[in-house]
């Protein structure tokens, strides 16, 4: 059976064809991975989840309170945020963070102080991201590289690297969850840009990624978005990737979803023809099914950075000087090594803007 164009069509989840009986299991595995991620509603352990009443919907947390003040908050903090457009309009995005004053260190009346005596981190992650922010259906505990640099903040503040609440949410929520202040922290495979520094802070890089498409194995657009002019290719709704896609001189036309893996499922549907995003992203969505892969050159820089509301720079300080202590005593390295892959790799060097 082909399709328009004479391309063999690929099995997809019917159960005739060379990979059929595979492909099955492979959509099954995903779409439970699909319907975890959108639905938020997996337990979260409970050592993350100090008790505090019950929680709301997929945040895992507290409730933020009505969405009106939440609106609000974030008006007012994105409002202060402008002073600094100008200047971040000509940022370079690997150099804009904060210094560290020395070790991590609890100081009175910071925020980091308040964080400690309420009792937990609220984070705002990603379970959806293998590798990175990934809700382990065997355990329930949501793990990756991401998670592993907020634990490590988390151990700096309380001494438990436990003490944090997960909010799963999606691309589009990153930055007006932070200027709400319903997280502290966003660890969500967010790339630092001079855009959205206008509107957040960012710690010192410590990941670096680069964009580039998934394809089915049978795809013959093996140069990536050059090969796919005029054809359906995924990414989040919030997401710098859909930029790059629609900027992209061949005129790919781009399809938003909330989450990466509902980008995995249309691709194994053939409804698009490919996946764009960070390579980081797309070898997890690969690690997920066999008969994609990662092709084409890559597109664009992407430096990872956790996001932080402007009006904490002590608490980017104390991220930071944690970032410090992960690079020097080989725990970035630990990790990288555990869930990102076992060849040689360095942390980023760390650079500040002040």
């Amino acid at each position: 059976m082909t399709a328009a164009g004479g391309r063999p069509r690929r099995p997809g989840p019917r159960p005739a064809g060379r990979r059929g009986p595979a492909r099955a299991v492979t959509l099954a595995l995903a779409a439970v991975a699909l319907a975890a991620a959108a639905a938020g509603c997996a337990a979260v352990p409970a050592q993350h989840q100090p008790s505090h009443g019950p929680s709301h919907g997929p945040s895992h947390g507290p409730s933020s309170g009505p969405a009106a003040p939440r609106r609000a908050a974030g008006a007012r903090t994105l409002s202060q945020s402008q002073a600094g457009a100008k200047s971040a309009a000509a940022c370079d995005p690997a150099a804009s963070s904060l210094a560290p004053s020395g070790p991590p260190q609890v100081t009175a009346g910071s925020f980091v102080a308040k964080v400690k005596a309420r009792g937990y981190l609220i984070a705002g992650v990603d379970q959806s991201t293998y590798h990175f922010g990934y809700l382990n259906p065997l355990d329930g505990q949501i793990e990756g590289f991401d998670i592993d640099m907020v634990r490590a903040v988390a151990q700096a503040i309380f001494g438990n690297p436990g003490r944090v609440q997960y909010k799963a949410i999606t691309d589009a929520e990153r930055i007006p969850d932070v200027l709400g202040g319903s997280v502290d922290i966003v660890a969500h495979t967010m790339t630092i840009t001079c855009d959205r520094l206008r509107q957040v802070d960012f710690s010192s890089v410590y990941f670096d990624a680069h964009q580039r498409v998934l394809v089915p194995d049978d795809s013959r657009a093996t140069a990536g978005l050059s090969a796919l002019g005029g054809q359906k290719v995924c990414a989040t709704e919030g997401s710098d990737s859909v930029t790059t896609i629609e900027d992209y001189p061949t005129h790919p036309r781009v399809v938003q979803v909330p989450y990466w893996t509902d980008c995995l499922v249309l691709l194994q549907q053939d409804q698009v023809a490919a996946v764009s995003t960070d390579d980081t992203i797309l070898y997890g969505l690969a690690a997920q099914d066999p008969f994609t892969k990662v092709v084409g050159p890559e597109l664009t820089a992407e430096p990872y950075g956790l996001a932080i509301s402007k009006q904490h720079p002590d608490f980017v300080r104390f991220v930071n000087a944690v970032l410090a202590q992960e690079r020097a005593d080989g725990s970035w390295t630990a990790s990288y090594h555990h869930w990102v892959g076992p060849q040689d790799a360095a942390p980023p060097p760390a650079r500040y803007a002040s």
